[in-house]
């Protein structure tokens, strides 16, 4: 589904992201309230919010959020499901701009942990606040979560088969990609040490280290 999260940052990594987002807007009303229940849930967790606090974020009446959501747990599933849908959207384009198994997971990775960085609040909140979803929500947020693993796994399975990776555990590989480019969420704070796109950079070298591959000479990117 669209997405009404924010671009940001400069360079090339923010340009391409942007790009994508601002494909995707919401109206206005719905845009504000979704974005300071961003901010709410990702400062104070969902349990800590109130619709009072959503729609005082949006400076906005609490009314308000009920003329676009039908409950606090149908706002946090919208979050949820535009981060994961525009994370799975961002990297599949990175996969299928770049060239070679290294080079495709270079270009995820960086997208990967630059998209994390860009969005570090909407990403917050799915990493810690799922829990307070719906059984049936959440089954469809991981299911989208595990065609992210999928692609990551897919391009780690063909650099082995290449002979570019030394890899013995695919999925194991996997998941140590995936969990350095999402921790990044976990402690960015915009306007700290390395921008968005820096560290995107260091990450998709990182993960070319895990799985024992070289830096490619044209990652893509």
């Amino acid at each position: 589904m669209p997405s009404a999260l924010e671009p940001g940052g400069d360079g090339d990594a923010a340009v391409a992201l942007g790009r994508l987002i601002e494909g995707h807007q919401f109206p206005a009303g719905y845009r504000r309230m979704f974005l300071a229940a961003i901010a709410a849930f990702s400062e104070r967790g969902f349990h800590g919010t109130s619709t009072r606090d959503i729609a005082a974020q949006a400076g906005m009446s609490p009314a308000a959020l009920y003329v676009h959501f039908g409950s606090k747990e149908e706002v946090l599933y919208r979050i949820a499901t535009s981060a994961v849908d525009l994370t799975l959207e961002v990297v599949s384009a990175a996969a299928d701009r770049a060239a070679g198994p290294s080079g495709q997971l270079h270009s995820v990775a960086g997208a990967l942990a630059a998209w994390h960085a860009h969005h570090s609040a909407a990403a917050r909140v799915v990493l810690y606040q799922l829990d307070a979803l719906t059984p049936e929500h959440r089954g469809e947020v991981r299911a989208k979560e595990r065609e992210v693993d999928r692609i990551v796994r897919q391009v780690i399975a063909a650099g082995v088969s290449a002979g570019d990776f030394d890899v013995t555990d695919v999925a194991a590989a996997a998941t140590a990609v995936l969990s350095l480019c999402v921790d990044v969420a976990r402690w960015y704070s915009p306007g700290g040490w390395r921008s968005p796109q820096e560290i995107g950079e260091l990450h998709a070298a990182a993960a070319l280290r895990i799985v024992g591959a070289g830096r490619p000479a044209d990652t893509g990117t």
